[in-house]
């Protein structure tokens, strides 16, 4: 019997497919990339046509092995990594490595494309094989030199200019200035007072609230009423002229549609994921993976999603018909529409053979698969099925009602709307949620009223409000930023926005990114001094480029010359011209009070300073808000006393941060920190006592240690989880992530050295 040997990025996936396709078939998992350019200077060629050097990836040359060695008795190959621009490249890689080590011989290779894993849609890939796409690898071979040539050359002149350790990317630096600007706007707002008028209003047994539109004949703005004096004014005059009567002069009733959101793509379902269930755009991808790759549902494992990476809403004939079958089942008829919906894609380089993210099977319902699913699968699963059910039913049908109430004269108007649901449709079953903005309730009703009708007027009331900035970027709204302006791609989004944090540029308050000190330095020097390649149309523009490489519509290699020959002349020019202090330095129009030499903002360890420019010579400092000379009361943590002396504790500032300590220092000592270290549930595997609990060193770098401490003073620097090392039995591993070998289980004890791939569940909260 012929054997062919089929591969694919994950041992989850191969088990799924192998099930599918019989004894003539074995699968192999590559887990991902199988190679990737040398790390060190020289990778990447520009004299040479940007010639580009590889090496296997160290965590998998064993998977290499063993799909070499399957091949020397395989008859054929199929090459089915994902049907993008990455697994098109994953496939290359492979077949290069395979045709090096001699096992291909003249053996047929086929690329296998597929958008389920069902058994209908492997089974019609493996019977219409493709070859692989030239211009998808030309396409990813670009992406990845640009990526090493800016990673490689701007971000050793950032160690240099600035500190080590830092990076600079084609994509990261555009979406750092995104954040670091709203920052900016922030700060640059101006607060401005403004009142708004409303009335208390008795109709038909109902209370009901209206505002003041128009006062004497003119129209009101924002800004029409700006202090309480003018407001209670206000007031006074219509009550006046109302003398408890407010007079109906407009009754105006319509009908309003509103259509359902299209399926989700990659960027859509990041948001809304985000928005609903708090996900992360990296926790929504991981978990996303899982369903397209295969659940096990009791004996038969079958991928519940289609391919999760995907910029297209277009959805197959046979699904939609299959939807409407669903809808008219379980929604009734009159939730169906005449006709399917169609979607247009908006993204130039969307595939039509790609799909929009849907349930495989729209008839396997959320609640028929729980019991197989965990929660996190669940609730996306969940949140999958019902936007794409959604976007095949029929509009929601809503009644809007204005009345306009006149107050003395007809000059003066007072309006009040309402809204009811007449045919819900589609929201039965899914809305779309919105970026800041509350949710809002579509049943408001209004009472019955004609023209001509009286009311009671109970009171007006005047109500102060003050002009906010904008907000603060949360995921959702920086993916959705992100996409508006074609700055990377939906499946990288996940990895920009760990590396922002990673690299501490950006931290999360509230859920929101804001900048940090290190950011907007790093930030500053990128526009001040690289400010076309941190431009957003610039990088839109390279991404677009990018994408008509794929389509075969540009050659890659003028594409890297044109971009590569003014970006090595800016290094050079930069690098010569710049000092240190010319990047970590601002100058500000201040004179020092203790030598008179100018001042500036200084970038140091702990942040933003001011600082004589006359150091070492003179040694005046100051922290941003003010002088060092000007004390503050200490915050008092209500409730609590020092466990040590009882006197109250306060919040205080040190060199490493705010904590708390005694008020009562320095005759008592005790301090603790700021933030309650987290628990993360495991037993500490030294003393057996404590469980270990997550907190930050002096210098903000998460550890895990003893609960116990200092009667126990075990630690470990990796997210620990409760199971044992296969190898030596140790009560604990370590989750271990590196940019070349990924996340592995680790056992913590060096003289061990037990390592695995980690196949599990995204990280939980204790150890982002």
């Amino acid at each position: 019997m012929a054997q062919h040997l089929v591969i694919v990025e994950s041992p989850a996936k191969a088990r799924t497919i192998e099930k599918y396709l019989g004894k003539s078939f074995q699968v192999y998992a590559s887990y991902g990339h199988v190679r990737d350019l040398i790390p060190k200077e020289g990778a990447v060629d520009p004299d040479h046509d940007f010639s580009m050097k590889y090496a296997i990836i160290e965590k998998n040359k064993k998977h290499v092995q063993a799909i070499s060695k399957a091949m020397e008795k395989a008859d054929a190959l199929y090459l089915a990594t994902d049907p993008d621009r990455e697994g098109e490249a994953i496939s290359w890689h492979l077949y290069e490595l395979l045709k090096e080590q001699q096992v291909l011989d003249s053996k047929p290779v086929h690329r296998v494309v597929f958008h389920e894993i069902t058994k209908r849609a492997i089974t019609e890939a493996v019977e219409n094989p493709k070859t692989l796409s030239t211009d998808l690898i030309h396409a990813q071979q670009a992406r990845r030199a640009l990526d090493y040539l800016v990673g490689f050359k701007l971000s050793p002149l950032l160690w240099k200019k600035i500190r080590r350790g830092l990076s600079a990317g084609r994509v990261q630096s555009p979406a750092l200035r995104m954040i670091v600007e709203r920052e900016l706007e922030i700060e640059r707002f101006e607060i401005q007072e403004y009142w708004t008028i409303e009335a208390a209003i008795q109709a038909e047994d109902q209370a009901l609230s209206a505002r003041l539109t128009h006062l004497a004949g003119e129209k009101l703005e924002q800004f029409s009423i700006v202090n309480e004096a003018q407001a209670q004014a206000t007031r006074q005059s219509l009550l006046d002229q109302a003398r408890g009567k407010l007079r109906v002069v407009r009754v105006e009733e319509r009908e309003r549609k509103r259509n359902p959101a299209a399926p989700f793509t990659t960027s859509t379902l990041q948001q809304e994921a985000a928005r609903k269930l708090g996900f992360t755009t990296r926790r929504t991808m991981t978990v996303a993976q899982q369903l397209y790759e295969g659940i096990d549902l009791g004996g038969e494992a079958v991928g519940l999603i289609t391919y999760m990476r995907t910029d297209s809403v277009n959805l197959a004939q046979e699904a939609v018909q299959e939807l409407r079958a669903l809808i008219e089942s379980r929604y009734g008829k009159d939730n169906l529409p005449a006709q399917p919906r169609l979607y247009k894609t908006k993204s130039k380089n969307a595939q039509e053979a790609h799909e929009a993210i849907r349930p495989t099977s729209a008839f396997r319902t959320p609640e028929s698969v729980k019991a197989h699913l965990t929660p996190d699968q669940f609730k996306l699963y969940s949140l999958i099925w019902k936007r794409s059910v959604a976007c095949q039913m029929v509009h929601a049908t809503l009644n809007t009602v204005t009345v306009d109430f006149a107050c003395g004269s007809a000059d003066n108007l007072f309006r009040a709307t309402g809204s009811t649901v007449i045919h819900p449709g589609f929201m039965s079953v899914y809305r779309e949620g919105r970026d800041d903005m509350p949710e809002e309730s579509d049943e408001i009703y209004l009472p019955k009223l004609v023209e001509g009708q009286e009311v009671d007027l109970k009171d007006v009331t005047p109500s102060q409000h003050f002009t906010e900035p904008p907000p603060r970027y949360t995921e959702a709204s920086l993916v959705k930023a992100l996409e508006e302006y074609g700055i990377g791609r939906p499946s990288t989004y996940a990895t920009i926005i760990s590396t922002l944090q990673q690299r501490h540029y950006v931290e999360l308050e509230n859920k929101r990114f804001r900048p940090t000190d290190l950011g907007r330095v790093v930030n500053k020097f990128l526009t001040e001094h690289f400010n076309r390649y941190v431009d957003y149309n610039f990088t839109a523009n390279l991404e677009d480029d990018l994408d008509a490489v794929s389509r075969g519509e540009k050659d890659w290699i003028p594409l890297m010359r044109e971009f590569w020959g003014p970006f090595h002349a800016l290094i050079g020019e930069k690098d010569e011209s710049l000092k240190r202090a010319d990047v970590t330095h601002e100058a500000i129009d201040e004179k020092c009070p203790e030598c008179g030499s100018p001042l500036s903002i200084r970038l140091g360890r702990n942040g933003r300073f001011v600082g004589c420019t006359n150091y070492p010579q003179c040694k005046y400092t100051r922290n941003l808000a003010g002088k060092e000379s000007e004390q503050t009361e200490p915050e008092v943590v209500e409730g609590r006393q020092c466990p040590k002396c009882h006197s109250p504790l306060v919040i205080k500032t040190g060199r490493y941060g705010r904590f708390i300590g005694c008020s009562g220092y320095p005759a008592c000592r005790h301090i603790e920190p700021l933030e309650k270290p987290t628990d993360t549930g495991v037993p500490c595997p030294e003393c057996g006592q404590g469980t270990l609990t997550k907190r930050k060193s002096r210098f903000g770098k998460l550890f895990y240690s003893c609960s116990t401490y200092p009667k126990c003073s075990y630690a470990v620097w990796n997210p620990p989880i409760a199971e044992a090392c296969p190898a030596c039995q140790w009560p604990v591993l370590t989750l271990k992530t590196t940019k070349r070998r990924g996340t592995e289980k680790v056992c913590p004890r060096k003289e061990c050295g037990y390592a695995a791939p980690y196949e599990g569940e995204p990280l939980t909260d204790f150890a982002a």
